[in-house]
């Protein structure tokens, strides 16, 4: 039943409209991109995923562009071969990953407000929800992280801080790993380095071998 749940939440994200601010700058960007995705994003890969990486947003010309999470921008560049180099991608599909992002709609200068975030906790959780093999799931980037940590209802937050290589566990929930995002921004400037970036998936990887 959770992969048919995450097969229905994947029809539906498209056509959701709860943020009028992302429904307008969606409907403008169509204008200046016909042949872009322009609707929102849902999750893709293996709907039987031990590893789940949520992300924060679709990029401007990446899921923006191709309607799929980080296809098509620099993060993705980073994302995909990391996947691929665990076999859980072999440039068509995922098996053994899902990926998803906490805004399923691009925002204007990739920012979201505090509105959208509330908004559209209720897909995120709705996929955590369906996705019942994670072992392991990946925030990328604080806000993401935080996401997560306000779908599963974990408080105080302050007890779970952000931090690259962090590892929180919360009672009844999969261990949750967490890993700045592999913008261009923190990538171009060192905040993330391939190194910090192959650890982050070898814990992963170890944690998925073990279970929570």
């Amino acid at each position: 039943m959770s992969a048919a749940a995450l097969r229905g939440i994947e029809r539906e994200v498209p056509d959701c409209t709860r943020c009028p601010r992302l429904v307008a700058h969606l409907e403008q960007l169509r204008k200046r991109y016909p042949d872009y995705w322009c609707r929102p994003v849902p999750g893709f890969g293996d709907r039987g995923a031990w590893l789940v990486i949520v992300g924060l947003a679709p990029g401007l010309h990446g899921a923006n562009r191709s309607g799929r999470p980080f296809c098509m921008d620099a993060s993705g560049e980073w994302l995909y071969p990391a996947l691929e180099q665990l076999d859980l991608w072999d440039g068509r599909k995922l098996s053994g990953a899902y990926i998803l992002n906490a805004v399923k709609c691009v925002p204007p200068g990739n920012r979201p407000i505090a509105a959208e975030l509330s908004q559209c906790r209720p897909w995120l959780a709705q996929e955590l929800a369906a996705l019942t093999n994670a072992r392991v799931v990946l925030a990328l980037g604080a806000i993401a992280h935080t996401s997560v940590l306000k779908v599963w209802g974990a408080r105080p937050l302050a007890r779970y801080p952000f931090a690259h290589g962090a590892l929180h566990r919360i009672q009844n929930r999969p261990p949750l790993l967490s890993s700045y995002h592999p913008s261009r921004q923190n990538t171009n400037t060192g905040v993330l380095t391939r190194p910090m970036w192959r650890y982050v998936f070898r814990r992963a990887l170890k944690l998925g071998a073990v279970g929570p």
